[in-house]
């Protein structure tokens, strides 16, 4: 998510494009742990382990807790050196992308599953985007985008021990979480309503993926029903009574349609999100400037339950698998419904 800058009486918010800046001190200020929970910090005095969720799914699951841990541990790695784009990391973590992309019958959307970005001139960068097409012979021409970014901010300068930034909860958990649905849906083969699933890169540098995929989508003229991206969804809440919070979430109806497909109250609002326009600083905003159709972004990292924001320290051992398993799990169902539903119930207020 995008950093927000004090500036003499008001935040102005900013894209983290440009030069590597100590972005933590903007989503975590002053590097402060003190409001942070123990269990989601490296080294606490105490000596806590990472604790699970204790959040249960009451739906047969599909994700486990080793399959998330599975993909986390490759994509957080120090053989990708933080995934930064246009790097050697990134690109093979394209490659295993497409593997789990070809081995759940997930066709590439364009000629392949790599979409080079017409907007990025430092080098070469490209999104990965799949493609599921429904299988109802009307609704199968309205697509659902299903996305998240799989950059990151690559090395560190001025780290002694560790200058790999390998970005666990931002955002390789969100890139796992769609992973996990394109297998599901892959496999499955019921969905009516096309699906495109969309890696963005460069998103760390301007949501330059994701204005790059709006843009040419729209140049297709796809007739997109909504877009569903995912980022920072590693750790659980603190004392909410729901698993996560949507940006932009008085702007439309989907929470509420979630919900109800989810048969559970599985999305909420956080004050936070709101206070920082969270909303405009995800892969979703292109798609609501291009499409304006809903587009909107699912979230777990609630201002408290994390410290680790743009450090070398947001690593996989300190992420809940179980808790990202029952996330896969208990989602399923709601995007089951949105791309199944007969009509475009999804709407902005």
């Amino acid at each position: 998510m995008k950093h927000i800058i004090l500036v003499f009486f008001g935040f102005l918010l900013v894209s983290c494009s440009g030069a590597k800046m100590d972005q933590s001190t903007i989503l975590n200020p002053n590097n402060e742990t003190k409001n942070v929970r123990k269990d989601v910090l490296q080294n606490t005095s105490n000596g806590e382990d990472v604790k699970s969720s204790n959040l249960t799914s009451k739906l047969k699951a599909y994700s486990t807790p080793e399959n998330i841990e599975d993909i986390m541990v490759y994509l957080t790695s120090d053989e990708l050196q933080g995934r930064d784009t246009g790097s050697e990391g990134i690109s093979k973590a394209a490659d295993f992308i497409e593997n789990v992309f070809k081995k759940n019958n997930i066709q590439p959307y364009f000629t392949s599953y790599r979409d080079t970005l017409t907007n990025y001139t430092d080098g070469t960068a490209f999104n990965v985007v799949g493609y599921l097409p429904g299988t109802d012979a009307k609704l199968k021409n309205e697509f659902v985008v299903i996305g998240a970014h799989y950059d990151h901010i690559g090395l560190m300068s001025g780290q002694v021990a560790d200058s790999i930034a390998n970005g666990a909860n931002d955002n390789a958990s969100g890139t796992t979480t769609v992973l996990e649905f394109s297998k599901y849906f892959g496999e499955l083969k019921g969905n009516k309503r096309s699906i495109i699933f969309a890696l963005f890169s460069a998103e760390e540098k301007g949501l330059l993926g994701s204005k790059h995929l709006a843009g040419k989508l729209k140049d297709k003229n796809i007739d997109l029903y909504a877009m569903l991206n995912f980022e920072m969804v590693g750790v659980p809440m603190v004392d909410k009574d729901h698993s996560l919070y949507l940006t932009g979430y008085e702007l439309s109806n989907l929470a509420e349609v979630s919900n109800r497909y989810a048969h559970k109250n599985l999305v909420g609002f956080l004050s936070k999100a709101k206070e920082f326009n969270l909303f405009r600083r995800s892969d979703n905003a292109p798609f609501h400037d291009v499409f304006n159709v809903p587009s909107q972004t699912y979230s777990t990292f609630d201002f408290t339950n994390f410290g680790e924001y743009h450090k070398v320290g947001d690593e996989a051992s300190l992420m809940d698998y179980m808790h990202m398993a029952t996330i896969v799990n208990e989602t399923i169902p709601m995007i089951t419904g949105i791309v199944n539903s007969p009509i475009k119930e999804l709407k902005y207020n």
